[in-house]
């Protein structure tokens, strides 16, 4: 049998890495000292956990990967990462599924994974744990082709007995694993939106839409996940504050089931490494009726976001 295609051993140990990642996150928290710090301010923090987690995530996949581009949220030194952060085993079952036919000849350094070692951090910090992800995106051709989310938490509230922790991933022309696919309720308008970053801006396009409900979570990926489980029907930012690594994970698997995700203008992400971090045009994604969403966007709000 020909050995793997490139694309399907980066998911495959990915899966492994962010599974790692998980035990990690949740290792830290259960220490009570988060270590936290702020960056740009009270909203914008990272913790002991961003930090571990990205030196495991970014020297497990670099050590394998030696020519891959990796991108992380942490700006942080890769060259004191201890053994027992390096994560080297993979997915026995992604290794078997056929790589699709347009990505089976990728080499190494035209790939660019986008790390987020810890989505949702503030509420990491606030003890609001099922909104926490770990993702790691990857892209080719600037366009975001796999992707793994990681909940560390997912079932905490389910119960002694429960599995803690669920791993999610996809790959375009395949689709999407680890989870239900599930649509929203037909003719119902479920926004789901920031809930430590809201503005004027925000507010102003959510009303605009008209929702039947709004729901407010943290983390980009918490979001997505809204999304492909029928919670939600969109998910609306109109705001810079979301970055390449929040996106890119999501969007793979998010195109992966039908889904679409652009900018407030309607905008698609690029995601190759020379590209800069920030979506400054906020953020529209949908499971299915984007175009409803997209033609409700206030031209008021689009203006008032450059890309």
């Amino acid at each position: 049998m020909a050995s793997p295609a490139l694309l399907m051993r980066v998911v495959a140990s990915a899966y492994s890495v962010a599974e790692k990642a998980a035990t990690i996150v949740r290792n830290v928290m259960s220490t009570g000292d988060l270590g936290i710090v702020e960056k740009a301010g009270p909203n914008d923090l990272q913790t002991k956990a961003d930090r571990l987690v990205q030196m495991s995530i970014c020297a497990s996949l670099a050590r394998k990967f030696p020519k891959v581009t990796i991108i992380g949220e942490e700006e942080l030194p890769t060259d004191d990462v201890t053994e027992d952060l390096i994560e080297d085993g993979h997915c026995e079952e992604i290794l078997k599924k056929p790589c699709p036919a347009q990505y089976t000849g990728i080499k190494e350094e035209e790939l660019v994974i986008w790390v987020d070692p810890l989505d949702g951090t503030k509420e990491y910090t606030e003890g609001l744990l099922d909104h926490v992800t770990v993702l790691i995106g990857i892209a080719y051709g600037g366009k975001a082709i796999a992707g793994v989310i990681n909940q560390p938490y997912y079932n905490y509230e389910a119960g002694a007995n429960a599995v803690l922790g669920r791993t999610i991933w996809g790959v375009l022309g395949m689709g999407a694993f680890g989870f239900q696919l599930t649509e929203a309720p037909a003719g119902k308008h479920i926004v789901v939106t920031t809930r430590s970053h809201s503005s004027a801006l925000v507010n102003e396009c959510i009303t605009a839409l008209n929702p039947d409900h709004v729901i407010r979570v943290g983390g980009a990926g918490n979001k997505i996940i809204q999304l492909i489980e029928g919670k939600a029907s969109a998910y609306v930012f109109a705001s810079p504050g979301c970055k390449k690594w929040d996106t890119c994970a999501p969007e793979a698997i998010l195109h992966a089931v039908g889904g679409k995700i652009t900018d407030i203008r309607g905008n698609s992400f690029q995601y190759n490494k020379e590209v800069k971090h920030m979506n400054s045009a906020g953020v529209l994604a949908t499971l299915r009726n984007y175009d409803y969403y997209a033609s409700r966007i206030p031209n008021t709000v689009k203006e008032s976001l450059v890309p």
